[in-house]
């Protein structure tokens, strides 16, 4: 005999669902019991329902995450080896973190047409030796970074003042229109211990400065750099609030952008005390990334709070995201999260909120 679904198992509201789950508390206060106030001012609820459900048109990344190895920038010849090595070991994205200016030959030698993309996080600025290097890359995929937002944020002074530095941005986005040039500097804000919605909304208004100030052209050349925490769901929310709120903004300027998002595990909760649990936390933190559609993922060491970088911790780190794209499946998993009740009605309320603020 056929079993009919739709006679024999009837849909329930979620009114149904709430009083049948009141029935089972057996007295028990359903508000103190089940629902859970978090710093956002959201209130976490012990089921969704398609009664509430509201779907957010996102806008996704085309193709799968990159793989990003970072490199601190010592020695070029070292540095180079250490590149060399991680692209056959499974890189496809390389961060370059310098403190002054290299040789850009000696740095890149053998690395070009590799099918890998480049980024760097520059603590300095110097205009022609960016035009050097934005010329030797003229053939690669490769995101500068340059943010004098983010220093006057982190450390309270221009790299050399307000005029200088954003000439030099203007100049470089003038030359080089199909390459990222800004980055947003989220991390700096997540690692401060702003919670979810300050976050998003310091994010927004940090890439709209740069909007006001060199029109909504260079929309398509801001990249987001983004810390994880451990709120597996919420993160994913998180990057996904960014995506929406950055293309709705980005269209009152004219412009149709989809977000660049480089999503790191967060420094905030790794310890010294049980080291290996680290793995743990940035498996989850580099899961929720993936899945909050993130485009490049840079996992941290496992050591990375104590320890300077070493082949060990990095090798770890690097397997860790290889194993999720290649053996996990998460190769294909950036729009998963799509049509989830729970992750939809966070992203909504986070949509919101942190709207409100980035408005006043």
């Amino acid at each position: 005999m056929a079993v009919s679904f739709n006679d024999d198992f009837k849909p329930n509201s979620s009114t149904q669902w709430k009083q049948k789950i009141q029935v089972d508390l057996k007295g028990a206060d359903y508000n103190k019991t089940l629902l859970t106030n978090t710093l956002e001012g959201i209130t976490i609820k012990p089921f969704y329902h398609l009664d509430t459900f509201k779907k957010l048109n996102i806008p996704t990344p085309k193709n799968d995450f990159k793989i990003c190895q970072s490199i601190q920038i010592n020695s070029e010849i070292e540095a180079n080896k250490l590149d060399t090595n991680a692209i056959i070991k499974g890189s496809n994205s390389i961060k370059f973190v310098a403190e002054q200016t290299f040789d850009i030959e000696k740095l890149f030698k053998n690395l070009l047409n590799k099918n890998c993309e480049f980024h760097f996080q520059f603590n300095f600025l110097n205009q022609d030796f960016l035009l050097e290097l934005t010329t030797f890359l003229k053939n690669e995929t490769f995101y500068l970074n340059l943010d004098p937002i983010g220093k006057l944020a982190n450390t309270g002074n221009w790299f050399k003042n307000f005029k200088v530095d954003f000439e030099i941005v203007a100049t470089l986005s003038s030359k080089i229109k199909k390459q990222d040039i800004i980055g947003v500097n989220v991390n700096l804000y997540q690692n401060s211990r702003a919670n979810l919605v300050q976050q998003i909304s310091y994010a927004l208004a940090h890439a709209n400065e740069y909007l006001n100030k060199f029109g909504g052209e260079i929309a398509n050349q801001i990249q987001f750099n983004i810390a994880i925490g451990n709120n597996y769901f919420f993160e994913i929310s998180k990057i996904r609030a960014i995506r929406y709120l950055y293309n709705l903004i980005t269209t009152t300027y004219n412009q149709n952008t989809t977000a660049q998002v480089f999503a790191q595990p967060s420094y905030r909760n790794k310890t010294i005390y049980d080291y290996n649990v680290n793995m743990l936390r940035t498996t989850s933190e580099c899961m929720s990334g993936i899945l909050g559609g993130a485009n490049t993922i840079p996992n941290i060491s496992y050591d990375a709070v104590f320890h300077k970088s070493n082949a060990f911790g990095d090798r770890i780190a690097r397997n860790q995201l290889l194993i999720l794209k290649e053996e996990s499946y998460f190769k294909n998993a950036q729009n998963i999260a799509t049509n989830s009740y729970y992750i939809e009605e966070i992203t909504n309320q986070l949509v919101e909120k942190s709207l409100s603020i980035f408005k006043d």
